[in-house]
């Protein structure tokens, strides 16, 4: 009877820590688990998830850890500031419970570099978010994600039934909450440097019940596992966002006009650029956008062909001078984990001097621009395009006694670039992360007179 107690209070004893590490998330989650709970995504994609599996290889979701500009972020930028400064050091680890969960979770910190080809480099895989139950707290944010790996895995659709493993019906993985987990981050300042999650629950799509997945994850007709039913509405693994062309074409709609259509040299016209969100929902740019640039460029091309570059009129509010690209020096805080004493820093923008820039400044802690989100303490004006937001920019122009009599056309366009050049150039990024995309174009004409 003694024997039967012991064997009783142990079962008891080891039950609990079971049963508490399957609730464990976010930073308390390091160690909870290991690489062999998680199924590979070829195991996966071999033969039941053969679409989907192809649509996740070449989607970010896959190289969430591996893709140059982050390895480059996180080795050379990351880890040598958290090694530093106390206060930053949780993003040694940190970064992977976005980046590389499985690395997280298995307590591999650092995890090897790409070129190793560890289980790291799965990123996000299939099997991370499969096996999400849910989230711990009042806001998803900082991957504060349940896992809870094993033979279950869970989707949005009931009564599947699978030959590999069993399935339960998630009304989570319906949800923009489960996006939230890591499209909200929380800084070691206390601040939202990612809010993508935060600005949709805030604007109009939310109210209307549209989440997250209607636009990254679109609906069509097709089988969900090779030996599915045909259904009307397969969820597609295609995760489009902003390293997506097609989905960042498009985005903002421009349309530019005068307030006069004849004028001589020398006399003054003013142009209205519009800018309408009419695509995404949340703020554009968004996620990362301490290193997101998007700018309207406005050039007017006179009967001859001499081209001429307007700059934007100043509104004047407070810190606008952000938002319209100078010949100014910025980021010097890279200096702390290059190793680099009174770095100066690099070129700001790397854009035409008087373009309107669509941004939002993240400062360190003096106060000075920063590519670092992790070490931003303060923010600088948001000049974002919110969701079904216009903006109007006014261009006020004296037409040069050099122009030719005819017609003069006017383009306004707008472009985007996942990182600035300059910071590219100086950290050895591969020029495609600067590539600039355009969002939009519109022209307009006036004449000049003789």
């Amino acid at each position: 009877m003694r024997y039967s107690l012991l064997q009783s209070t142990l079962v008891v004893f080891l039950l609990i820590p079971i049963r508490l590490l399957s609730q464990l998330a976010g930073e308390e989650a390091l160690g909870s688990q290991s690489y062999e709970n998680f199924e590979r995504p070829e195991a996966c994609g071999a033969s039941c998830h053969v679409d989907f599996y192809q649509q996740w290889k070449q989607a970010m979701m896959s190289q969430a850890y591996t893709h140059h500009w982050d390895e480059i972020e996180y080795f050379k930028l990351a880890i040598p500031h958290a090694e530093k400064d106390p206060k930053v050091a949780g993003v040694k680890a940190g970064c992977n419970g976005c980046h590389s969960p499985m690395a997280f979770l298995a307590n591999d910190i650092p995890p090897p570099k790409p070129e190793a080809k560890s289980r790291a480099n799965e990123s996000v895989n299939c099997d991370i978010c499969h096996t999400v139950t849910g989230f711990k707290g009042d806001v998803p944010h900082n991957f504060n994600f349940i896992s809870q790996p094993g033979r279950v895995k869970y989707g949005p659709r009931e009564g599947i039934v699978s030959p590999a493993h069993e399935t339960r019906k998630s009304d989570f993985h319906k949800s923009a909450d489960l996006c939230g987990t890591c499209h909200n981050e929380m800084d070691p300042y206390g601040l939202w440097v990612k809010s993508t999650h935060l600005e949709w629950k805030e604007g109009p799509y939310a109210k209307e019940g549209v989440p997250c997945q209607k636009c990254h994850m679109t609906y069509a007709p097709g089988r969900s596992a090779s030996m599915a039913v045909e259904s009307p509405d397969v969820a597609q693994h295609l995760f489009h966002g902003a390293h997506d062309i097609g989905k960042v074409r498009g985005t903002v709609e421009v349309r530019i006009h005068p307030d006069i259509r004849e004028l001589e040299p020398g006399e003054r016209v003013k142009f209205t650029a519009a800018l309408f969100n009419q695509k995404t929902g949340h703020k554009f740019p968004t996620g990362s956008a301490e290193e997101r640039m998007l700018w309207l460029h406005v050039v007017a091309k006179d009967a001859k062909g001499n081209e001429f570059h307007l700059p934007v009129d100043k509104k004047g509010f407070t810190g606008e001078e952000y938002t319209i690209a100078a010949n100014t020096l910025a980021y010097q805080d890279m200096g702390i984990p290059l190793d680099i004493p009174d770095f100066k820093g690099v070129q700001r923008d790397g854009v035409p001097e008087g373009d309107r820039i669509y941004r939002l400044p993240y400062l360190d802690p003096q106060g000075r621009m920063t590519i670092m989100q992790w070490n931003t303490a303060s923010f600088g004006p948001d000049y974002r395009i919110g969701p079904r937001e216009t903006k109007l920019e006014t261009y006020t122009w004296k037409i040069p006694e050099t122009a030719a009599p005819g017609p003069m056309t006017i383009t306004a366009t707008l472009n985007y670039q996942k990182l600035p050049t300059p910071i590219a150039e100086f950290l050895g990024v591969p020029m495609e992360e600067a590539e600039i995309i355009e969002v939009g174009q519109h022209f307009t004409t006036i004449t000049i007179l003789p």
